[in-house]
């Protein structure tokens, strides 16, 4: 049983909880969102394995997760990018905001999601469980696929990275 951390509008532990009983009941817990570039500051895309809880065939950041009780985001993440793409690199936390949307399968995403960013300039190895595809694309390439077609990607992609971009002055 996977359990997520419940937290106030100040990220103040209140609990834990299983992950889809969270989700279920809209209740805010942890997350983060992992976005790795390339020396050439690409963006490297996930596309979510369709057999997934919610939001599958849409692309997405690099990695997104939920810490484990008594775990810290960058060791969450981390630990999540091996488990998802299947390499290892450093990370380091930007920001964090918190949404609430309503997904696919009568689930609800409320979350206090932190930003991390890492390098990457290699070929992943994917968990196919998790992700079917992935691609660097080029931050112009991204922004005009985004307008032209912002169906393709996740809720949570599309509120972090305007603003993620913003305060790395890309």
């Amino acid at each position: 049983m996977e359990e997520v951390v419940l937290v106030n509008k100040n990220d103040e532990p209140i609990g834990t909880m299983e992950k889809m009983e969270a989700h279920e009941k809209g209740l805010l817990h942890r997350a983060f969102s992992v976005f790795v570039f390339n020396d050439n500051q690409e963006l490297m895309l996930q596309k979510r394995a369709r057999s997934k809880y919610h939001s599958g065939g849409l692309w997405t950041n690099t990695c997104c997760s939920h810490p484990r009780p008594d775990e810290s985001i960058e060791d969450a993440a981390v630990r999540r990018l091996m488990e998802e793409m299947g390499f290892k690199t450093e990370v380091q936390s930007h920001y964090h905001f918190i949404y609430k949307t309503a997904l696919d399968n009568d689930l609800v995403e409320h979350e206090l999601d932190y930003v991390l960013t890492g390098i990457y300039n290699s070929v992943p190895n994917l968990n196919e469980e998790e992700a079917e595809d992935y691609k660097f694309v080029a931050l112009p390439v991204l922004e005009q696929w985004m307008q032209d077609k912002p169906e393709d990607f996740t809720v949570w992609f599309k509120i972090a990275y305007p603003e993620l971009k913003k305060r790395m002055g890309y």
